[in-house]
């Protein structure tokens, strides 16, 4: 068992088949099929069920998982704590991010971490729910995350830090149903369609909200890419509800950036693992986390 079969296994469980992974990878199928086989050789297991062009984990695939993590961090925590002793002259760093804090407060704290540590590469993965970055974390998937939650983060599995807060916005076509400059209460919502996303975000336990409390909304489009929101308001489908970090953008595209009433807060959350942390990912922290004042 060596560096490069583990690397291959873990692509090939976070890309989701063979294909994929030898495309995220850069090397052939064959050469991937091949380590692969010899790492299940080595073990004296099989790692995967072949199921045409789909992969799904044996048991012992699953338990290799977090065990393939942990020896690939420590590994790249080796190299690192050599490659860097005094400043970080070198690494790589793994982000597990939400579609809404990506767009704010995420785009500043890389611009500050790369201003002050060009040599370090930066690789975001996209979460859809802060389940999914809290769990993606917490594995070893990636170091660090982000996500928004209506309510304070609850978990012992990984360590939380509080970023600041989103208000949510609603966003409408220029000539949609509510005049410029003017809030939105919630019940005015009533009979609109809207642009909602998966469960398990913020900016949907919102919509959900409404419904429970007897608002008639219709969902017109339920998306997990958060960067189709704002053309479909554009083209008329819906109205969406966002975190402000959107309101620039779409207020250039065109579209009306409306305040609702009353206040509904996001919280952003950087979470990072309880195991020992690279040079490059204490450095993210230590710029991203506001340090209270005394």
């Amino acid at each position: 068992m060596d560096f490069r079969q583990l690397t291959y296994f873990l692509a090939i469980v976070d890309q989701g088949g063979f294909n994929r992974a030898a495309a995220a990878l850069y090397v052939s199928q064959p050469s991937l099929s091949q380590a692969i086989q010899a790492l299940e050789r080595d073990l004296g297991d099989t790692l995967f069920h072949r199921l045409g062009r789909r992969v799904v984990l044996t048991e012992a695939g699953g338990a290799l998982v977090p065990r393939a993590r942990e020896a690939l961090h420590a590994l790249e925590l080796a190299r690192a704590s050599v490659g860097a002793v005094s400043e970080l002259r070198a690494g790589r760093l793994e982000i597990a991010a939400m579609a809404s804090p990506t767009v704010e407060p995420l785009s500043t704290m890389i611009r500050h971490f790369t201003e002050r540590h060009p040599a370090v590469s930066l690789s975001l993965r996209l979460a859809l729910t802060r389940e999914d970055v809290v769990e993606t974390v917490r594995t070893g998937g990636c170091e660090l995350g982000l996500l928004t939650t209506p309510a304070p983060l609850s978990s012992r599995d990984v360590f939380a830090h509080h970023v600041g807060d989103d208000r949510l916005v609603l966003v409408t076509p220029a000539d949609g149903p509510f005049p410029a400059g003017t809030a939105v209460r919630r019940e005015q919502l009533q009979g609109q369609r809207l642009i909602v996303g998966q469960r398990g975000t913020g900016i949907r336990a919102y919509v959900d909200d409404l419904a429970e409390r007897g608002i008639d909304i219709r969902i017109a489009v339920e998306s997990e890419h958060r960067m189709a929101f704002l053309p479909l308001v554009l083209g008329g489908v819906g109205l969406a509800v966002v975190t402000e970090s959107w309101a620039d953008l779409s207020r250039r595209a065109g579209a009306l950036v409306l305040d609702l009433e009353p206040a509904s807060l996001q919280h952003n959350v950087l979470v990072s693992r309880k195991a020992r942390l690279t040079p490059a990912a204490r450095a993210f922290l230590e710029i991203a986390v506001p340090v209270p004042d005394p």
